[in-house]
């Protein structure tokens, strides 16, 4: 068994970027190609081991729940309709692992967020994806983090290098490399201006975490708004124990953003073996029309 067994899902947030696409539904549920954009996540938690699934919800995300329940009514309708290919998947999914939801009753943070899965996370260490943060990799990015954490017995956060006209949009690591791909931490720094960020290397939405770093939560004082930021109680941690960082080998996509958002769909798309070939034949055939004006008809 591994020794990491529990991924929290925080998916409490408004999802204001996608408004008015957010409005009724959650954002992430937004369907990326055919399939919500947590179930990626969830699938890449399951692919790498981990067995245990807590999603922090808030109102208006019953979306998120019935998706990962069984729907005896759909499967009924599939069955006697003889489409054994969809009902496979439809059940698949309901079964993808346990999973449990807890709400964040207020929007205070991805630290706050992290803080109230304590009770169901218990005395452990413990992933934490955010779902916005897709990455295609041939190892999922998880399961190359675990091995990272099963040699050093240390908490763990994804980095990826940034241009640094964008480095001020995260959190960035000052740290010193010890082996291809890893670095030992010696500060972090919350979205710093390109002149004073200690590095390229910005955190993204991948984390293993020691359960000390639910002390170091409910100890950081709350920032703006007043929200807990999780940059903050790692900042504490690491005045008490050792975190690395580790720069995954994959693809990151950014589908909190609109433009993200549509690069994860169309490049998704291509990698598709049912769809893929024609959807990229599409794609060259329209290319050549989108730099005629407006006025002029296409071919």
């Amino acid at each position: 068994m591994n020794s990491i067994r529990k991924a929290v899902f925080p998916a409490a947030g408004m999802g204001t970027r996608f408004l008015p696409a957010t409005k009724a539904q959650p954002k992430e549920m937004l369907p990326l190609v055919d399939k919500p954009i947590i179930q990626y996540g969830v699938e890449e938690a399951v692919e790498s081991g981990l067995d245990q699934i807590i999603i922090v919800t808030g109102r208006g995300k019953r979306a998120i729940e019935d998706h990962f329940d069984i729907s005896f009514e759909l499967e009924s309708i599939l069955a006697k309709k003889g489409d054994e290919d969809t009902l496979s998947e439809v059940r698949r999914i309901s079964d993808l692992g346990t999973i449990y939801y807890i709400r964040q009753k207020e929007p205070l943070g991805l630290g706050h967020a992290v803080l109230v899965t304590r009770d169901l996370v218990g005395d452990e260490p413990f992933a934490v994806l955010l779902s916005d943060d897709l990455i295609y990799a041939d190892v999922p990015c998880l399961r190359q983090m675990i091995e990272v954490y099963e040699r050093y017995q240390c908490s763990v956060v994804a980095v990826e290098r940034i241009p640094r006209e964008r480095i001020s949009g995260y959190g960035v690591i000052d740290a010193r490399p010890i082996e291809d791909r890893i670095y030992r931490i010696d500060d972090l720094v919350e979205k710093p201006t390109p002149e004073k960020a200690p590095s390229d290397l910005a955190v993204v939405g991948r984390y293993i975490l020691t359960p000390e770093i639910f002390d170091a939560l409910a100890k950081v004082k709350p920032g703006k708004g007043g929200e807990i930021q999780l940059t903050d109680a790692l900042r504490w941690l690491l005045k008490h124990q050792v975190i690395y960082a580790y720069e995954f080998e994959g693809t990151r996509y950014d589908a909190g953003t609109t433009l993200g958002f549509l690069k994860a769909s169309v490049e998704y798309a291509l990698r598709r073996e049912d769809i893929g070939q024609e959807f990229g034949d599409y794609l060259r055939n329209l290319a050549p029309s989108t730099h005629q004006s407006p006025d002029t008809p296409g071919d």
